[in-house]
C-alpha cells in the first residue's frame, strides 16, 4: 500500500495523560486509543461521507494523527470515492500498478481542535466505564451475601442506604413491617441482586429476606464456617418468628448448641439484628417424621405419620399442646410446614380419636 503522509506536530500532552490514566485508573492505553481512533473515524465519516475507505491513524509514542482515504488502482475509474485511475496514480505513486491500494490523506485543517474534542469525550466515558465496571465486580461478589449500610434518609416509604461507595434504596416491600431506623443507623441487609446498567450497579437490597436469617448465622457460628454444622433450610415470616434447621456432620458436635452458644450468646446476637424477631433452631433429619416433629418445637408431638409421595403428614399432639403446636394464627404449623416441605395435618389427642371431627390443616405453600 502506498501513501503520502504530511507532516505534523505531535500531541506529547495526550500521550502524558493517557499514560497517567493507565497508571491511576489502570485502564490500558491502547484500549483508550483505540476508542479515540473509532471516535474520530465516525466524526471523519460524517464529514467525508459514510464510506467504507476511510482510516485515521493515531500513533501512540508522538500523538501524532492522520486520517487516510484508501483507493484501489483502476484502468478505468467507476466510482470516485473507492478508485483512482493508473494514469493519475502512476503521477502521484510512480510505479503503481492496477489493484494496488494507494493511501491519500485527506487529514482536515481544522481535525487538532476535532481530535482534541474526541479525545478528551472519549477518556472521560472510557473512565466512567471502567469506574462502573469496578464497582459491579466489587458488589457482585457481595450478591446472596450480607452487607453493612449506614441509614441516609427516609423519603416516601423508602430508605436511602449508603453501603460505602454508592447508595442502595430499601423499598417497603423489603422492609419489615416492625422495623424503623434512624439516620445514621448501621443495618445489615442481604443482596438479593446486583444489576449492571448504563447508571452504574444497581443493588437490590432485603431485611425479609429468609437468607438474611441464614448468612447472620453463618457469621456468628464458627461451626457452621468450618463446615462442620450445615443450616439445611429456613423457613420466616420477617419480623416475627424464623425456624432454622441445622445439621451436625460430627456426632460430637450438637448442632442446635453450637448455633444457641454458651448462655445463648450467638442466637441472641441474632435476635438483636434482627429486633427481636423469636427464631426456632431445631434438628433436621433424614427421616421426615422425626423432621416434621422437631420443626413444630416448642410443641411435644405425640406421633406424626407420614405419607412420602404425596409429601403429607398427619400429627398428633397432647390436647393442652394443640394451641401451641398450630401457633397464634397458625403460624408455627405453617413455617414448619415450609420448613419440611411437608403439607401437615395437626390433631389433638382427642381428636385423633374422633374421626367425625374435623381437621386442622396447613399448607406449607
Amino acid at each position: 500500500m502506498k501513501k503520502t503522509t504530511t507532516p505534523q506536530k505531535g500531541n506529547p500532552e495526550l500521550i502524558e495523560a493517557l499514560n497517567a490514566i493507565e497508571k491511576e485508573k489502570d485502564i490500558s492505553k491502547s484500549i483508550l486509543l483505540e476508542a479515540i481512533e473509532n471516535s474520530l473515524l465516525a466524526a471523519c465519516k460524517n464529514q467525508f461521507g459514510k464510506s467504507d475507505n476511510i482510516r485515521v491513524s493515531l500513533d501512540n509514542v508522538t500523538g501524532e494523527f492522520h486520517v487516510y482515504q484508501d483507493k484501489e488502482v483502476v484502468e478505468e475509474v467507476e466510482d470516485e470515492t473507492l478508485q483512482m485511475s493508473l494514469t493519475e496514480a502512476e503521477v502521484k505513486y510512480p510505479g503503481t500498478a492496477v489493484g494496488e491500494t494507494v493511501s491519500i490523506e485527506v487529514t482536515p485543517k481544522n481535525f487538532g481542535r476535532i481530535a482534541a474534542q474526541k479525545a478528551k469525550q472519549v477518556v472521560v466515558q472510557k473512565i466512567r466505564e471502567e469506574e462502573r465496571k469496578v464497582l459491579f465486580d466489587q458488589y457482585y461478589t457481595k450478591e446472596r451475601d450480607i452487607v453493612t449500610g449506614i441509614v441516609q434518609r427516609y423519603s416516601n416509604g423508602n430508605y436511602n442506604i449508603n453501603l460505602g461507595k454508592m447508595d442502595a434504596i430499601l423499598t417497603s416491600q423489603e422492609q419489615v413491617e416492625s422495623e424503623q431506623f434512624a439516620p445514621r443507623e448501621r443495618i445489615k441487609l442481604y443482596v438479593t441482586e446486583v444489576r449492571d446498567t448504563t447508571r452504574g450497579p444497581r443493588i437490590i437490597i432485603s431485611r425479609t429476606h429468609p437468607e438474611l436469617v441464614k448468612r447472620l448465622f453463618e457469621y456468628e457460628v464458627a461451626e457452621i464456617q468450618s463446615g462442620v454444622v450445615e443450616i439445611r433450610n429456613v423457613s420466616r415470616e420477617a419480623g416475627s418468628r424464623s425456624k432454622i434447621a441445622v445439621y451436625s456432620n460430627n456426632p460430637d458436635v450438637d448442632a442446635v448448641g453450637a448455633c444457641v452458644g454458651m448462655n445463648g450468646v450467638r442466637v441472641n446476637a441474632v435476635v438483636e439484628e434482627l429486633r427481636g424477631e423469636k427464631i426456632d433452631i431445631v434438628e433436621w433429619d433424614e427421616d421426615p417424621a422425626v423432621f416434621i416433629e422437631h420443626a413444630l418445637s416448642p410443641s411435644k408431638v405425640i406421633s406424626v405419620d407420614v405419607d412420602i409421595e404425596e409429601k403429607t403428614a398427619k400429627v398428633v399432639v397432647p390436647d393442652f399442646q394443640l394451641s401451641l403446636a398450630i401457633g397464634k394464627e397458625g403460624q408455627n404449623a405453617r413455617l414448619a410446614a415450609r420448613l419440611t416441605g411437608y403439607k401437615i395435618d395437626i390433631k389433638s389427642e382427642s381428636q385423633s380419636m374422633e374421626k367425625s371431627e374435623p381437621e386442622e390443616q396447613t399448607d406449607g405453600e
